[in-house]
């Protein structure tokens, strides 16, 4: 089966390459990727025997988080190839080399531009959340169902990652917050968010960014289960669509709520 399989992919990956190094990085296995962004050779040997474990399964392009960062071009095949592999070999890399356990490692299955299979394995924390599009959200072999959230916008809890937001919306945010229950930055990994969204520690999650290695196995556990996500003029998430700006809710009337307030 499938998932099974893939999921014995992300646990041997973590075994082999990520969770041997957790805590435990020695000085030259960390280096800035980008300004801001940090890269460890955890992430890469991850990487690595995912992406070479996974075509085994289905022969077919593997668009992974570091192999894009070399070549950019891969993401052509979320768009042109029949089926495609997405891989984000550790999410949360900057709460890794922290020493947070706030780290996820992440796959999904991309046909003719659709996410129509997802994984997100939480090593440290033995926690395993898979979707099937048509199939529902499962979260260590039980079934996943996100209940609606509140009608009243004050019981709302949900998180915004600012960093990449320009000053004005970041301002606008600040204005809003009031409104809420509460209002955090999140985790700073989206293989934390999605599963926090899903079990109802938080109704809603706003990010600017939506690398599909990011977004991709989260937004399929949330809509299996019942929720939304829409980019942020109102239409639907797609990995092989960039788009900036996505609103994740538990349901469309807390997206239709959360986007009158918190935005602009």
């Amino acid at each position: 089966m499938l998932i099974d399989a893939v999921t014995d992919i992300l646990r041997e990956a973590a075994e082999v390459a990520i969770l041997p190094r957790f805590r435990a990085l020695a000085a030259g296995d960390v280096c800035e990727k980008t300004p801001g962004e940090v890269v460890t050779v955890a992430d890469r040997e991850a990487e690595e025997l995912i992406s070479r474990r996974l075509r085994d399964l289905i022969d077919a392009p593997v668009v992974g988080e570091e192999a894009t960062a070399a070549d950019p071009t891969l993401l052509s095949a979320l768009r042109d190839a029949p089926t495609a592999w997405l891989v984000d070999p550790l999410d949360g890399t900057a709460n890794f080399v922290a020493g947070r356990p706030e780290y996820a490692v992440m796959a999904a299955l991309v046909q003719s531009g659709r996410t129509v299979a997802s994984w997100v394995v939480r090593p440290a924390e033995h926690d395993v959340h898979v979707a099937e599009l048509g199939s529902g959200t499962w979260r260590n072999g039980v079934r996943v169902n996100r209940a609606p959230a509140p009608d009243d916008p004050s019981r709302l809890r949900g998180a915004v990652l600012t960093r990449f937001l320009d000053d004005a919306t970041k301002a606008h945010i600040a204005t809003a917050t009031h409104h809420f229950a509460a209002l955090t930055p999140g985790t700073k990994c989206a293989g934390v968010d999605y599963p926090r969204l899903l079990n109802g520690d938080q109704d809603f999650l706003l990010f600017h960014r939506t690398l599909p290695w990011d977004h991709a196995p989260g937004v399929l556990l949330l809509t299996e289960a019942g929720g939304t996500a829409h980019h942020l003029d109102g239409t639907p998430y797609s990995p092989s669509v960039p788009k900036q700006g996505l609103l994740d809710a538990a349901d469309s009337a807390c997206w239709r709520t959360v986007r009158s307030l918190l935005l602009p």
